[in-house]
């Protein structure tokens, strides 16, 4: 074998799969932009950072500026959320999901996410998969979000604050 083939530092040399996706690259993940968090709710707004609608899943940072009630939501997959600022916690669990945290949410899990009054912002990063359904109290549906609404609120708000409809397309696989 030659040196070359023996250095760890020589990239792979065959071509990637033809069908092969490109890779998703988000320098600027904890935006100064304020265009690229898209408005959820009255101070409440999201990062795209994945939007795989092959799969049925979505990546982002959600940005909490206000305390209280957040939402009442059902998950029939799992979800993964990371703590990046601040803190928050489910009314029916006795734990609170703090900054440096990591959550596992598992299937059928129902909750309902408060901010405490004294936090300022929260950003958490969140995986989810599939559907989150809003309840209320009794399991009553009373809306949904996805993979495709979450890339329709993500092209009307980039279209809205000039970047183009299209750049939405960077975070969609």
């Amino acid at each position: 074998m030659s040196d070359r083939q023996n250095d760890p530092r020589t990239p792979y040399q065959l071509p990637f799969p033809k069908d092969a996706l490109d890779e998703i690259v988000v320098p600027d993940a904890i935006p100064e932009d304020d265009r690229l968090w898209v408005p959820q709710a009255d101070n409440v707004w999201f990062r795209p950072l994945c939007l795989n609608r092959s799969q049925g899943y979505w990546m982002n940072l959600l940005k909490v500026r206000k305390a209280g009630v957040l939402s009442r939501h059902r998950h029939p997959q799992p979800v993964h959320g990371f703590v990046l600022k601040g803190r928050w916690h489910y009314l029916e669990h006795d734990w609170v999901a703090e900054e440096g945290g990591y959550v596992f949410e598992p299937p059928g899990e129902t909750h309902t996410l408060v901010v405490p009054d004294d936090v300022d912002e929260m950003i958490t990063f969140f995986q989810v998969n599939g559907v989150m359904c809003y309840v209320d109290p009794w399991g009553e549906v009373l809306g949904y979000e996805d993979v495709f609404t979450k890339i329709d609120l993500c092209r009307k708000h980039f279209a809205e604050v000039g970047l183009g409809e299209d750049y939405a397309e960077r975070f969609i696989r």
